[in-house]
């Protein structure tokens, strides 16, 4: 017997697409080349709006052990450039510090308590896809099988056996950089009272992204882990240096950005520490996200620079907006074509962290002209709209989904902070995974969406200065709103019910 969805890539991307598809009643199989859960030291923590949505999931509270709502983050920054956003209204960008290992374990934990089979050990070597389904071959520890899914998703990182396999282009850019980076212990006598690194003979290194003119040096310390420090140098062609990165590799490059030897030394304890180099960075974005029966998400969809940390943002919510779709067509509720708008929606996202990513890459480029424009950006930086419109940006809230419809201030846009007058705050009613409508206006709105209970949750509830009526998909976003309730806002609405949760007459 088939199964409904496989996933290749049990990475925090597929792990929480299987999360998705559990909470509507679906056990995908999850296949991953590694033996168990990675420990490699990558992401050091999640970055903007996908934080809210672990919110309406419950898990934020769950995965950080803080029993209060995520607050914003009132600094951040863009190429190594300082932002302040303290004076954004509706501040949109959140931060919290997590290990990319933590939350692939927190993940898989959760996975298991859903039930959901992951098979450590199992690659996806090749695939064939049909109108109705996809052959999926397999090399596992007790040799290769086939298995028969009606659903491929790839997550499968931005090597993605599933895409290349799926003949899905991967179009982009590769920026003529050497990013080296790794664990450090650094002496006790070089480290200043705020946390910098004082390099005898240059000066403080602070901690972040610090741009030269001859290069980049990041300083970065988290987690109680060893510092990490890295450079970013820019050649006509990326070095194809051979072999893993050393530590005496990392110091010739830091003598070459900063002119003197830096003292540090390999780190002490149990690991695992990073050692990486990446020659040539990539910014490339799928064909596209949807090739019949198969899917792509997370890096297996985009690549693109670390710096300001969008990754796990921009992938985790490929996976909201993409599993409560594909659960409703596998349920039956809804057409193929509603995940159609997974591309549509996702894609102009990947769109603007492409954008952003690559200019961060060219404002950490060396020479007179690259300073004197980051002190120009600088100056715009101090600009209340200008730190208004970065916060939207780098927080990836600055997307508006085209829901359709007769337009309202809050369609398309994830719903806002709110909290009911019983006390409830607007995430609490999203932990299912399913759609809500939030009626405010007494109760006039509820009875139309009784045709869709078994897929919409209704709540009666009041809440100061509100709308009369919120529909809510189960990824957050608004799907309609209506200010006040009249006889054309009812056909609003049933056809908002329609388009997003299937014909009423489903769940008859």
């Amino acid at each position: 017997m088939p199964a409904d969805v496989v996933i290749s890539g049990a990475g925090p991307n597929g792990l929480m697409l299987a999360c998705e598809l559990a909470l509507a009643g679906i056990k995908p199989v999850i296949l991953d080349a590694l033996p168990g859960p990675g420990d490699e030291p990558k992401a050091n923590g999640l970055v903007g709006q996908v934080i809210r949505q672990l919110d309406m999931r419950g898990l934020y509270q769950a995965f950080m052990g803080d029993p209060n709502p995520p607050q914003p983050a009132y600094g951040w920054m863009f190429a190594g450039l300082p932002l302040n956003f303290v004076g954004v209204e509706d501040n949109p960008m959140r931060a919290v510090l997590m290990k990319q290992p933590r939350l692939v374990q927190l993940l898989y934990e959760r996975a298991q308590a859903l039930g959901i089979e992951v098979r450590w050990g199992h690659a996806v070597t090749a695939l064939s896809a049909g109108s109705d389904g996809v052959t999926v071959e397999v090399a596992g520890p007790d040799g290769a099988y086939v298995l028969e899914s009606d659903w491929l998703v790839g997550a499968d990182g931005g090597r993605s056996t599933v895409r290349k396999q799926s003949g899905i282009g991967f179009p982009g850019h590769t920026s003529p950089t050497v990013a080296r980076l790794a664990h450090v212990r650094v002496p006790d006598e070089f480290r200043t009272a705020d946390g910098a690194f004082d390099v005898p003979g240059f000066g403080p290194i602070p901690f972040g992204h610090n741009r030269y003119d001859t290069g980049m040096v990041m300083f970065f310390e988290a987690h109680g882990d060893p510092p990490m420090l890295g450079t970013m140098e820019f050649r006509p062609e990326p070095d194809g240096a051979a072999g893993e990165l050393t530590h005496d590799e990392l110091r010739q490059s830091l003598r070459r950005v900063l002119g003197v030897d830096v003292p540090f030394e390999p780190p002490v304890g149990p690991g695992p520490f990073a050692m990486r180099r990446i020659d040539g960075q990539n910014t490339r974005q799928a064909d596209a996200y949807r090739a019949g029966r198969v899917l792509l998400i997370g890096d297996a969809a985009h690549v693109h620079s670390a710096m300001g940390g969008p990754g796990l943002n921009l992938g985790l919510q490929d996976t909201l907006n993409l599993g409560w779709k594909l659960g409703a067509v596998v349920n039956g509720w809804a057409p193929a074509e509603l995940l159609d708008t997974y591309e549509s929606e996702r894609y102009p996202v990947g769109e603007r962290v492409m954008m952003h990513s690559l200019a961060q890459i060219a404002l950490t480029a060396p020479g007179p002209e690259v300073r004197a424009l980051r002190t120009l950006l600088g100056e715009l930086f101090q600009l209340p709209d200008a730190t208004a419109h970065m916060a939207g940006l780098l927080a990836g809230a600055d997307v508006r989904y085209d829901m359709g419809g007769v337009p309202h201030r809050l369609t398309g846009y994830m719903v806002p902070e709110a909290e009911l007058d019983d006390g409830r705050r607007l995430t609490d009613l999203l932990h299912s995974g399913r759609g809500v409508l939030l009626d405010l206006s007494g109760g006039a709105v509820a009875a139309i969406a009784t045709p869709w209970d078994r897929r919409v949750d209704t709540v009666v509830a009041v809440m100061a200065d509100g709308p009369a009526a919120v529909l809510i998909r189960p990824d957050g976003y608004v799907a309609w709103a209506a200010d006040d309730f009249a006889a054309t806002d009812a056909d609003n609405l049933r056809a908002a019910l329609e388009r997003w949760f299937g014909p009423a007459e489903i769940s008859a």
